[in-house]
Order: structure tokens, then sequence, then C-alpha cells
């Protein structure tokens, strides 16, 4: 495609005017939205009355008059629609590593009920680091196993001993996307259940959770969702289970009368529950403001339309580095749309210097394309990772990436000291 060809592509795209809903900085692209979400324009008028209004003259009466107390629940029915869930199941609170904790818990404890001698949690050994801390201390404090596999292996991993299958919709790493429908019904087949992190999925691919009969599933706030960094995460459990058992943080938040204060504690029904203790009331109206974008994008075509154009922007992109970049690079995230979630992943070839892929993206974030970097080991190779957020992002943006990264290449910028520094975040 032709420079022209990509320009008008951009002038006849349905969703362009959702990238005036966002303050992006002039003059940068930004392909780091899976990591965190770029301003939407209309949060920063939205913390002012929070702060001025309804914190600073309002004070404790916010509480009731502006909905404070409720605002967890209503920022949940603002994600279901995005994730398959309904009004009522989800609830915006904590971080995604502690309701992840909640519904691990929770999901082991219907499998002591059910099954005791069910005690092993799978999962993917490329998962999220926090993913797997937290079901090794879980397995730790329970006495059962934490069994890692790779991905191919899932199905066959799923024996008579396992509890939980855990796992991410979309890889972090590699941006793969499992057939959630599928592996869901495989595990269930097995006797087991699922726990799915949807933190690189949520508001950026189509999700169904009951359309796929998953059993919990937890996510993040401020990636594709642009509610700010450390912005609430959600949690959402199937209505089948969300009311067997208690969450293992039973706080005042999840109290059936939180304002009784009685000394024991009876749950919530439903998804209430699965809140702990008092919520951080900016950053949920931060959160609640951002997901207005998705109301707006609904109403062109929503997560449908938001994927098409996802996809597009990563072939785009894919094809482009083939292009200008001939040989540099192994592409890692699957070229079948079916499996790739909404970013780009690549490692250098022998082409390229060892360890240069840090360099590489330093480089590029100088030149005002901003992706990031994730370090490798043995087993996994770094790699360059790119997230394509289809609410702000323009072709002409993707193609002025791969042109980008073309020049930092013939120009080895790779090799300057100041790119080689490593800084605290990647």
């Amino acid at each position: 495609m032709t420079l022209t060809d990509i320009q008008q592509r951009d002038a006849q795209d349905p969703l362009r005017p959702l990238r005036d809903l966002f303050d992006l900085p002039p003059g940068m692209i930004y392909l780091d939205g899976n990591s965190l979400g770029a301003l939407p324009r209309a949060v920063p008028a939205r913390m002012a009355e929070v702060l001025a209004r309804e914190w600073g003259r309002d004070l404790i009466q916010s509480w009731n008059s502006a909905g404070w107390f409720d605002l967890p629940a209503r920022v949940g029915d603002k994600i279901a629609p995005l994730i398959g869930a309904r009004a009522g199941e989800v609830v915006a609170t904590d971080t995604t590593s502690i309701n992840l904790y909640k519904a691990l818990s929770a999901a082991l404890n219907l499998a002591a009920q059910d099954a005791p001698s069910r005690r092993t949690i799978v999962s993917e050994r490329s998962n999220f680091p926090t993913d797997l801390y937290i079901a090794e201390a879980l397995c730790r404090e329970r006495g059962g196993t934490l069994k890692l596999v790779e991905s191919h292996q899932i199905a066959a991993s799923l024996g008579d001993d396992v509890a939980v299958l855990m796992l991410t919709h979309v890889n972090y790493r590699t941006g793969a996307m499992h057939d959630m429908a599928a592996v869901t019904r495989a595990a269930h087949a097995a006797g087991a259940r699922v726990v799915w992190d949807l933190a690189h999925s949520a508001g950026a691919v189509p999700v169904d959770l009951h359309g796929a009969d998953a059993d919990f599933a937890v996510g993040c706030g401020y990636k594709y969702l642009n509610g700010g960094p450390g912005a609430p995460a959600f949690v959402w459990v199937h209505p089948r289970h969300v009311d067997r058992c208690w969450q293992p943080l039973a706080g005042w938040w999840g109290h059936a009368a939180p304002f009784a204060f009685t000394p024991d504690y009876q749950p919530a029904a439903g998804i209430t529950r699965y809140q702990c203790g008092t919520q951080p009331i900016v950053s949920l109206s931060a959160l609640d403001c951002a997901l207005d974008v998705f109301a707006e994008a609904e109403k062109l075509g929503g997560m449908t339309a938001l994927r098409a154009k996802s996809l597009a922007l990563t072939d785009l992109f894919i094809e482009s580095v083939e292009q200008l970049c001939p040989g540099a690079f192994t592409l890692v995230t699957p070229l079948e749309h079916a499996q790739r979630g909404s970013q780009v992943c690549l490692t250098p070839t022998e082409q390229l210097p060892a360890g240069s892929a840090y360099a590489i993206v330093q480089a590029l974030i100088a030149r005002g394309v901003v992706g990031d970097f994730r370090a490798g080991d043995a087993e996994q190779p770094d790699i360059l990772r790119f997230g394509f957020t289809p609410l702000y992002l323009s072709y002409e943006n993707v193609r002025l990436s791969a042109q980008t990264l073309r020049e930092v290449l013939l120009n080895k910028e790779y090799e300057l000291p100041e790119f080689n520094r490593k800084r605290a975040v990647t």
C-alpha cells in the first residue's frame, strides 16, 4: 500500500472520530496501550469535579449525593458488555492480582466441596508472572500443586487431580489468544473450572464469558480500558458459583449490611461480596469516565468494529515490518486472526546484535514511537512489544512506525550508549 492508499483508508475509517476523544501528545505514535492506555479528554474535567466539588465541597455527603458507595457496581456494569457479562455481575475493585487471589481461592473452595482430591492448578509457563506467583502461594498455603505447561500441552494436562485451569486470554508476551469457549469446554469435560485473566483482552477483543460458559474472570482497568495508572481492576463470577462460597478477603464492603456494623460476617448476595475494603473513589471515577469512550464506540459498531480495525492495524504493521526490515525480526505473534490479540511482538534475528531488543525500543521511543520491551530467558527470547488500540491509532501511524523502525536499524541507533542503559521500568 502506498502512503496515499493508507491516507485514504484513514479518511474512510468509520472509527476515526474516536481519536478525538483522547488527549495524545503531538508527534507521538503510541503503541503501548496494552501496558497503559492513553488519557481520554473528558477525564481531567471529571477529576476536577470529583476533587473540587464532591470531595472538596460536599465532603462525606458525597457517599450518598454523588453515589460514591455504588460506584464499583456502576463501573462494573459499564465493563460487563465488553466481556459478555450481564448487569449486576461485575464489580470494579482492587487490583487484578488481588481479584485473581479472590477468584482462584473461590475456585479452589468449590473444588474442595465437590471433589476434594482435586488440588492441582494448571497454567501456562508463559502466563503473566503475578498470576503464577499467586497460584504458587495458594498451593503452598493449601498443600496443592501448581503445574506449568506449554500452550499445546494444556488439554493433555487436565487429569483427574486438576481443580482449576488458570489462563490469560491473550498472552502478555506473545499476543497469542486462546479459544476461550473451546478451552473452557475441555476443562469442564475434565472436571476442572477455569479462571480467565482478561488483562490483555478486555476492551481490545470481543469477549463472551457467558457464551464460553466461563467460571471466573478478572481483568485490568488501566490497559485497553484507559482508566489511568493503577486504575481499579474488575472481577466476574458466573452466577452458578457466586453465592456458593465466601471469597477469602471478607471485608465490610462485601458484607450484606455493611452499615449494620455487626461483629460477624454475612456475605452480600452476588458479586458484591467480592469487594473487600473501602474503594479508591478518585481512581474509580477516572475509570468510570474513561469507559464512556466505549459508549461512543458502540454507536460506531462497538467491539465488532474495534476488532476489525485492530486486525487491520496489526496486519498492516506485520506486512510493513516484513517489507521495510526484511529478515531483521521473527514474528512471535500468531498470524491467524483467531489466535491473535491486539498486539504484535517481534524478536531480533541473527542479523542484529544479541541483546539489542531493549536498545531498539529505546531508540524508537526517542523518535516518538512508543512501544515496550519484555526480557527473555533461556527458554524465551527478548521481545519488542507493540500494542494497537483501534480507538485512537490510525493506519498512517502504523506505517510511520514501521518506517521509523527501519531508520533505527539503518542508522544502528541501538548501538548508542544512552539506549543501552536499563531503566527500572522497561
